[in-house]
């Protein structure tokens, strides 16, 4: 949303609007009514039978000192509820920032809701963090599986490399110097790392280069390891894909490390928003004692 700015108005004698502007604000208020409207006819069916709402998409993120990273899932919240108006959509956080998951789930009441963990691996956070604070909170809560891996994700790797300088066509003799590090945060989870270097390889099918995997702690290679790895076998024109789902302090130290190009996290991309969307509709068709106990399958 944008904010009216109030120094137009007062630069005009007497502190007046501008003339038209009492009919643009009419006109949003107007298409705000509409759009209301619409999301609440769209619970009622032909016949007048009432259609019940989805339940809550509340998208967990991990949390961050870096406010860049609230603002970023709050982008990615808006890009859901574009693409599924009907839908509610929710944050919660797991640790740092509010509103905290429990909190989140809690002010739900009896709603239905569907968790989908901003997080790209079966980590300890997915496994147990998650599972833990849903069934402590409430009943009936679906806990849908990681973001990663999956294509889409790859999709959005290699967007932001092309934004950052990658060349989406390159010679035989470029591809020859080129390869990419995959900076994750790491884990000591062997489902984790399973997971990371699945969408290396992912990564390096799409762009025809090596990726190696790396990591911000808890596991190795470090980004600058695995820079000096790939410069001993002649691979020159190194980038650094992020593979963090927001900015933040380790997202931060792993671009500092890149000897070329250094990639943006992956944000709140479109492929990113529809894999969300994947995500919640894989939970809520699997069965329900494996909705409620178990991640859905990847």
């Amino acid at each position: 949303m944008t904010a009216s700015n109030p120094s137009h108005d007062e630069s005009r004698p007497g502190g007046r609007p501008p003339h038209g502007a009492g009919l643009d604000s009419a006109a949003q208020l107007m298409n705000r009514i509409a759009g209301e409207l619409g999301s609440r006819l769209s619970l009622v069916s032909r016949d007048g039978t009432r259609h019940p709402a989805p339940p809550t998409l509340v998208l967990v993120a991990h949390g961050s000192r870096d406010p860049r990273a609230l603002s970023t899932v709050g982008a990615l919240a808006e890009r859901v509820r574009e693409l599924r108006p009907r839908m509610p959509v929710r944050v919660g956080h797991i640790e740092l920032n509010a509103p905290l998951l429990p909190d989140t789930l809690a002010s739900l009441g009896e709603g239905r809701a569907v968790l989908v963990p901003l997080l790209l691996g079966r980590g300890h956070h997915v496994k147990r963090d998650i599972p833990e604070m849903a069934g402590a909170a409430r009943a009936g809560t679906r806990v849908a599986a990681p973001l990663g891996p999956h294509p889409l994700l790859v999709e959005t790797l290699y967007a932001r490399l092309v934004e950052a300088g990658w060349p989406a066509e390159g010679s035989d003799v470029r591809r020859r110097a080129s390869a990419v590090v995959l900076a994750a945060a790491g884990s000591r989870d062997p489902d984790s790392a399973a997971d990371t270097r699945r969408t290396a390889r992912l990564l390096a099918e799409r762009l025809g280069v090596p990726v190696v995997p790396a990591y911000a702690s808890a596991a190795t290679p470090t980004v600058s390891a695995a820079v000096r790895s790939l410069a001993a076998r002649g691979r020159h024109r190194i980038a650094v894909a992020s593979y963090f789902a927001a900015p933040g302090r380790f997202a931060g130290e792993c671009a500092a490390a890149a000897p070329w190009i250094a990639a943006a996290p992956l944000g709140a991309h479109p492929a990113v928003a529809r894999l969300v969307l994947h995500r919640y509709d894989q939970a809520l068709a699997a069965p329900e004692p494996a909705a409620v106990h178990a991640l859905a399958s990847a």
